[in-house]
């Protein structure tokens, strides 16, 4: 039966081929936004992601990493005193002006994190050390600034808060999904930079669980000794930002509406080839059932037919899409083609290319035999 589906399809190679393309449009668009809309989840989320750590503590109700507020220090000592936890470590996160080389500013966004321990620092570096930033006015820069910032080379001198800091290092990696780039200094240099945050405050302690403790139990442990803050697990507090942004921003629902679009597209491309070819094929498939085929044979073959161009549409789309993630890259934007990704885009595919050929399903099943012998 396949063999008959791919000689019905080749028996018209102009239209299988533009039904091909087709294909290749919608999925690759497809592709395109479920690559993009994670890319941007993982920067929305990328600090977190890459800090080490089990539990977060942040101020009351917030609702994402980039807009937490101050809290006390004090609630640091608290952590580090209850049962469970192995370590913690402050960490600021707040926003700023850097002043541009050329003239006038831009926002940026400022981590504050301990040089001695690195919790909360950059995780790859481009040139430079993360712990340069200790004793002294220092920053790194991540090397996905250069477009808002223009190139920073180690030694540059730049204003921060109208106060003169010095790059240190480049990292990689550290894209933001506000678009504001981030910037990375110790932890002291950014408390005494913000006024928002001031000289007893910090915005996060970040805590990292023994191994003898469930993280469940810890996390309720501060919660009860814990009043006007926060606690999260890391990976509750990177959902819950990742969510934020993907529902209160409408960015998830673009996404998904693009996406759907292009189901209906690649669905209703594939439908109406395979239906086209089912009605010009029609005596032939009446022929079959006078022969004694029954219907589930003869919806093998038109099966066989979107089997086929999902799985050649979907090769292309995938082949395509892997050669274009370094462009996408190189224009500034973070493109995730992974495993699952590809393995949840192919059966969209192979979904929407089923779903079209119902249509000839129901036509094939109400076929009379006896159609041969009309004229």
């Amino acid at each position: 039966m396949f063999y008959v589906a791919l000689r019905i399809l080749l028996y018209d190679k102009i239209r299988s081929l533009i039904t091909l393309l087709g294909v290749v449009f919608a999925v690759g668009l497809i592709f395109a936004q479920v690559g993009i809309y994670l890319g941007l989840m993982e920067t929305s989320s990328v600090i977190i992601d890459h800090t080490e750590g089990d539990i977060w503590v942040t101020s009351k109700n917030t609702r994402n990493f980039d807009f937490a507020q101050p809290i006390p220090e004090y609630f640091y000592d608290h952590v580090k005193s209850v049962e469970g936890v192995q370590w913690a470590e402050k960490l600021i996160v707040t926003w700023g002006l850097i002043k541009q080389k050329e003239g006038g500013t831009e926002q940026v966004e400022v981590i504050g994190y301990n040089p001695d321990t690195l919790v909360g620092g950059p995780w790859k570096m481009k040139e430079g050390d993360a712990r340069s930033v200790k004793n002294g006015n220092f920053f790194i820069v991540d090397e996905s600034a250069w477009k808002r910032l223009g190139e920073f080379k180690v030694g540059d001198y730049r204003d921060i808060f109208f106060r003169r800091l010095q790059v240190v290092g480049i990292s990689s990696g550290a894209k933001s999904f506000t678009t504001a780039p981030l910037i990375f200094t110790s932890y002291n240099v950014a408390q005494s930079l913000s006024d928002l945050v001031g000289p007893a405050n910090t915005v996060f302690v970040v805590a990292k669980v023994d191994s003898r403790h469930d993280v469940a139990d810890v996390v309720a442990r501060l919660k009860k000794k814990l009043k006007d803050v926060d606690v999260y697990t890391s990976g509750d507090f990177s959902r819950k930002t990742r969510l934020y942004w993907t529902i209160e921003t409408g960015v998830g629902f673009s996404f998904m509406l693009t996406i759907l679009i292009s189901f209906l597209i690649g669905m209703l491309i594939v439908g109406q080839t395979i239906y086209n070819s089912t009605m010009e094929h029609i005596k032939e498939f009446g022929t079959l059932k006078a022969m004694g085929a029954d219907n589930a044979e003869i919806y093998r073959i038109i099966f066989s037919q979107a089997f086929i161009n999902a799985l050649a549409g979907y090769l292309a789309s995938l082949v395509i899409t892997i050669a274009s993630v370094k462009l996408y890259h190189a224009a500034g934007m973070v493109m995730v083609v992974n495993v699952w990704v590809n393995v949840a885009v192919l059966v969209l595919t192979l979904l929407m290319c089923f779903a079209a050929a119902f249509v000839s399903i129901r036509k094939i099943k109400s076929i009379d035999p006896a159609i041969l012998f009309r004229g």
